[in-house]
Order: structure tokens, then C-alpha cells, then sequence
């Protein structure tokens, strides 16, 4: 897969992306808006996951200054016609469906506002991981819309039908700890720590095997919606595409030779 270009003229100048040997660091640049987020600024986020660089294994996905992203840029939508809502929210799902469904793994690192639309994107990454001042919530039904990224679907398999309805039809919002709690973050960091425990968690994600990451980014979602029969077979399928590669045989044989680390329990104690 070639490289994208990183001239400034190649991405809008709201989306900026950084490559650290096999990790692209992908930034949300309108902290005056919170980094909502306008059409220019998805598309530009479908152009880079859609097309990531060629020696890129892993993607950390932040926003620029206090807020991971505070939604949709409402002015967008503001005197759109049914027909032009019903396309806009198609061209949301689009660019969702790449980042859940692309070639690599996506690590959000989330702190302040992730709200609205912005939830609806971190809920497309793989990974998420939240610092102390993250807080969330789902202010569509105050204003008299619906989620129209994709959250009716991803959100519900997160924290469930029932939570969802208290968020949308109350206006409640979760703090940090409520938000780990409920399953919206998978790691929570204290605050300013989000992009270093991201970054962290992108160079172990990197140095996963070509079959297995996609195994768990294509094989996974799509098994756990099967019936059992067909996830089953599916499971079986993978399992022994993966283990018969050239890379997986060579990590059994370094692990049955002693030469590679065993699982253990970590010695700095348990991480939220």
C-alpha cells in the first residue's frame, strides 16, 4: 500500500498525522472548536485510514488541546433537507466502517470532551484510553436529533441498550470513572496521560503478527455477530490460517525454545 503524502496541501489543515517508525499518530487540530468535527475534516480522516502509510502497524487517533472531540460541527447539518441529512450521516458510517475495518489497529487517547459524534468515533477505534478529565455523553436527544455516526449500532455492543437511553433521553454525562466503569474506555490514566499510555499501547499493538491482527480486526467483530455454528467454523478457519504461517511458527518455536517472554502477572500492580 503506498504512502499518503504529508504535504500541508494533501490533508485539510484539521487533521494532521505524524509516523513514528511503525506508529502514525493522527491529531484533531480545531481545539477552538473543542475538534468538532466539519465534513472537510472526516473526509480528511478517511483519506488517511483508508490510505495510511505503508510502515504503519498501529494508529493513535487525539485531539489537539483539552478535548478529544466535542461532535459534530453542528453548522454542518444546520439547513440541510432530509435527503441531505440522510447522506450525510451514510458519509459518517463510510468513514467509520474504514477506521473500525481497516488495516490497522486504531488507539484512541481521550481526554475532556468526547461527546455526540466524537463518542461515535472513539467507539470506532479498537483501543481507548481515557485520562482523568475525559467525560461523555450523547447531548442529540437534547436537541432534537438522533445519532447519525454509527452510535445506534457500535455504542449499545459497549455499554448496552439501557445505558444508551439514559444518556440520550436524560442528557446525562459520565465522568471518567463512570465511562470506565461502563465500558467506554478500556484503560483510564490520569489526567495528561492518555497519548503516552496510547503510544505505549500502539508499539505493543504494532509488534502483533500480520495474520493474527488481522484475525482480530476482520475475523473477531464478525464471529461474535455469527450464530455459533457459523463463528465456530469461522473461528477454526482463522485459527489455522494463522497458525500456519511462516511468522506464527517461527514465534511458537522461540516460545517452546525458552526464548520468548511467558505471561506473568506485573509487578507494578493492577492498571485500570
Amino acid at each position: 500500500m503506498s504512502e499518503i503524502p504529508t504535504l500541508p496541501d494533501a490533508l485539510p489543515g484539521t487533521v494532521s498525522v505524524e509516523v513514528r517508525s511503525q506508529v502514525a499518530v493522527v491529531t484533531l487540530l480545531r481545539a477552538d472548536k473543542r475538534n468538532a468535527i466539519d465534513t472537510a475534516t472526516l473526509l480528511g480522516l478517511e483519506r488517511i485510514f483508508r490510505h495510511p502509510p505503508a510502515q504503519v502497524r498501529a494508529v493513535v487517533l487525539a485531539g489537539d488541546g483539552a478535548h478529544f472531540c466535542a461532535g459534530l460541527d453542528l453548522g454542518s447539518l444546520s439547513d440541510a433537507s432530509v435527503f441531505e441529512g440522510v447522506e450525510h450521516s451514510r458519509m459518517w458510517h463510510r468513514v467509520m466502517e474504514v477506521i473500525q475495518f481497516g488495516r490497522v489497529p486504531v488507539i484512541c487517547a481521550l481526554q475532556g470532551a468526547v461527546i455526540g459524534g466524537g463518542l461515535e468515533l472513539a467507539s470506532a477505534a479498537h483501543l481507548r484510553v481515557a485520562d482523568a478529565s475525559t467525560f461523555y455523553a450523547l447531548p442529540e436527544g437534547q436537541r432534537g436529533i438522533f445519532v447519525g455516526g454509527g452510535g445506534s449500532v457500535r455504542l449499545p455492543r459497549l455499554i448496552g441498550v439501557s445505558r444508551m437511553t439514559d444518556l440520550m433521553l436524560t442528557g446525562r454525562v459520565y465522568d471518567a470513572q463512570e465511562g470506565q466503569d461502563a465500558g467506554l474506555s478500556h484503560y483510564l490514566v490520569p489526567a495528561g496521560q492518555a497519548l503516552a499510555k496510547a503510544l505505549e499501547l500502539a508499539e505493543k499493538v504494532a509488534a502483533t503478527a500480520d495474520l493474527t491482527t488481522f484475525a482480530v480486526l476482520q475475523a473477531l467483530p464478525r464471529i461474535a455477530e455469527a450464530s455459533p455454528d457459523q463463528g465456530y467454523l469461522l473461528e477454526s478457519l482463522m485459527s489455522a490460517v494463522a497458525q500456519g504461517s511462516d511468522e506464527a511458527k517461527q514465534r511458537m518455536r522461540a516460545f517452546l525454545d525458552g526464548r520468548a517472554a511467558k505471561v506473568a502477572v506485573s509487578t507494578e500492580g493492577p492498571q485500570q
